[in-house]
């Protein structure tokens, strides 16, 4: 009996040791997401730019979905994944998709409210995922 004690401990010990390590909270750099969030809203000075600050926004938000280790091959499977993380799914999704759509039609006319709500999406899933301050950010 004995001997399975002195089996059994360290093997608790080291399951505990180990879903501690796979299961810390995962730290984001949010002077660098900051940091590249203000350098793609110069941007927006330009209508012409507009697609610029929409496809920089997109791979920002995969790369905070990449560093918080959310599943996925392409950032669509990594975006369900985090699904239920973002509290405006759907601005998520439309900054995507037109982001796909802009990459296939590169001269595609960008509106005013469309850039708006793709960035307003991209901006509150970066802050959903705390890449991002919950404060005003222009």
């Amino acid at each position: 009996m004995k001997i399975y004690i002195y089996i059994a401990i360290p093997l608790v010990i080291a399951l505990v040791l180990f879903l501690a390590w796979k299961y810390k909270p995962v730290r984001i750099n949010k002077n660098y997401f900051y940091d590249a969030w203000k350098k793609l809203q110069l941007n927006l000075k330009v209508k012409k730019t507009w697609p610029i600050a929409i496809n920089e926004a997109d791979k920002l938000l995969d790369q905070a979905l990449k560093q918080k280790h959310f599943k996925g091959r392409t950032m669509g499977e990594r975006l369900v994944s985090a699904q239920r993380i973002f509290s405006d799914n759907d601005s998520v999704w439309f900054g995507h998709k037109l982001n796909s759509k802009l990459i296939i039609n590169p001269t595609m006319k960008l509106t005013k409210t469309d850039t708006k709500e793709a960035l307003l999406g991209f901006r509150k899933a970066l802050q959903d995922l705390g890449a991002l301050p919950n404060g005003k950010t222009k």
